[in-house]
């Protein structure tokens, strides 16, 4: 079948959304579909096994201040009708809408596009905009033929605000491209931190936290990623023996860093959905840190160590504990255990969850649709 994915964030800019949209178009090409990514771009995109004509440009994208991060949205009249006449154009099956109410083009396509409607919901946690466009939101919503949600957390989030019934489809992995990465070369113990650096994510707790493990303790941690804090969390950490600041990594380099890493540490404050980066890390067979989230909290399921939010007295002992597991391949680091997660992980494969939309697809297509 012809599938448009309509993804509201720039694909410029590194981003949860970004990636899964890339990714269940490789998958459902890779299944013998026709899938076409509809999104903003301001700039280079790496699509990385997508031929060039399955990406169509919006426009550029505007920050706009979202779920306590930056969401790198095209608004105004140009990208809305763009992406009208394109879904329009293409003769598309099924548009699958990411976040379908973000502002943008996803209320055009709303309104204008007769096409099939799947929408996923992201986001997790209280939502302003859902709250003061309630009556708009529940209107916007009811145009979907079916809503599906990314984790348990991301359909209660939707649900109270909108009503309706989810499929829960959790974000997906391609599991080999860091199960098969070749590790980055080390000489300690090694943690890892990808993400936006902004306070959400929770770096600067970290970042506290590696002042506060022994210092005896031979280890680095390297830092993947930027943000509006980098500036300021480079200054009152800089680079040091423990504390290397990588900046922005392409995907190959970020899946060998994965994959040489002794543990993968996410220790966000709150509004985290799912954790792809956790099944990433579990695929590349580092041990997982993580802040204990909801989100996360299901996508580790025991294989890995949860730790209080905002607490960086409570992850120093944690990267303590871990790094010194790491060191001996012991505990949480020895080798059944990582085997036993990477084993975890694969259900999240992302074969298997663009197979789990194929069947929302067939569900919602005009032949098969009950009258």
């Amino acid at each position: 079948m012809r599938v448009a994915l309509l993804c509201p964030y720039s694909l410029s800019k590194p981003g949860g959304v970004q990636g899964q949209v890339l990714g269940l178009a490789r998958a459902l090409r890779a299944g013998g579909h026709e899938a076409a990514v509809l999104a903003p771009v301001d700039g280079d995109v790496e699509l990385d096994g997508l031929p060039a004509d399955a990406l169509i440009r919006l426009g550029r994208s505007l920050p706009v201040p979202s779920n306590g991060s930056v969401a790198p949205i095209a608004l105004g009249p140009g990208p809305a009708v763009r992406a009208v006449h394109e879904v329009r154009r293409g003769r598309f099956d099924v548009l699958h809408m990411h976040e379908p109410l973000a502002p943008g083009p996803s209320y055009a396509c709303l309104v204008a596009c007769r096409e099939p409607k799947v929408g996923t919901f992201h986001r997790a946690g209280p939502s302003a905009a859902y709250r003061l466009l309630a009556p708009l939101a529940r209107w916007g919503a009811g145009r979907l033929a079916a809503r599906c949600a990314v984790s348990d957390e991301a359909r209660a989030t939707a649900a109270h605000a909108l009503g309706g019934t989810y499929d829960v489809i959790g974000n997906g992995v391609e599991l080999e491209r860091f199960s098969s990465a070749p590790p980055w070369q080390t000489r300690v113990p090694t943690a890892l931190f990808v993400g936006r650096h902004e306070e959400r994510k929770g770096l600067e707790v970290l970042l506290t936290a590696t002042t506060r493990v022994d210092p005896d303790m031979p280890f680095q941690l390297w830092v993947v990623g930027e943000g509006p804090e980098t500036a300021r969390l480079r200054r009152r950490f800089p680079p040091s023996s423990r504390v290397t600041w990588l900046g922005r990594v392409d995907d190959d380099e970020l899946a060998a860093r994965l994959a040489g890493a002794d543990v993968l540490c996410a220790p966000s404050l709150r509004g985290e959905s799912f954790g792809v980066v956790l099944l990433e890390a579990m695929a590349a067979r580092a041990c997982v840190v993580a802040s204990d989230l909801p989100g996360y909290r299901s996508v580790v399921a025991g294989h890995g160590l949860l730790v209080p939010p905002g607490d960086p007295a409570a992850w120093a002992a944690a990267l303590g504990t871990v790094l010194a597991d790491a060191s001996r391949g012991a505990g949480r680091c020895a080798v059944d255990a990582l085997d036993a997660a990477a084993r975890h992980a694969e259900q999240w494969d992302m074969r298997t969850v663009a197979a789990r939309y194929v069947e929302v697809y067939d569900r919602v297509r005009p032949q098969n649709r009950t009258a």
